[in-house]
């Protein structure tokens, strides 16, 4: 992970086309001194992660609204791994709380269900920059 400027892709995977949450995070994070890069709309997993890779990014945001959390981490894993990309991962949204403990199991480094406010997405990625520097 560079450790002087966190790089994060934050994508809208699947149909969902609610975005206006993304990019209200993109412009904290942004203004929170990271590189952000975005992907727009209704991406595939495989473009997700042919971005990154491409990017250069550190870390992978994923912003679901959809409802399909569980499918989408499962496959981004899933193509994560087929591409030897072994980089964070955070899952982001409409994510009912019940859905934490599961979702964690298939791989993301955190998980903000339903309700997180943007400045705790902005904390958790500064503390992960911290961590990154020590």
């Amino acid at each position: 992970m560079n450790t002087n400027k966190i790089k994060i892709l934050l994508a809208k995977p699947g149909l969902d086309g609610h975005d206006v949450g993304v990019k209200v995070l993109a412009h904290a994070l942004k203004d929170a001194g990271f590189d952000v890069v975005y992907t727009g709309l209704r991406k595939s997993s495989e473009e997700i992660v042919k971005m990154a890779i491409e990017n250069k990014v550190d870390v992978i945001g994923l912003s679901i609204l959809s409802g399909t959390h569980k499918i989408i981490s499962q496959r981004i894993k899933e193509v994560m791994n087929r591409n030897n990309l072994n980089i964070p991962w955070v899952v982001g949204g409409n994510i009912p709380a019940q859905d934490v403990e599961l979702l964690m199991k298939i791989g993301p480094t955190a998980v903000f269900a339903t309700g997180t406010k943007v400045d705790e997405v902005v904390d958790f990625f500064k503390q992960m920059k911290e961590k990154s520097i020590r």
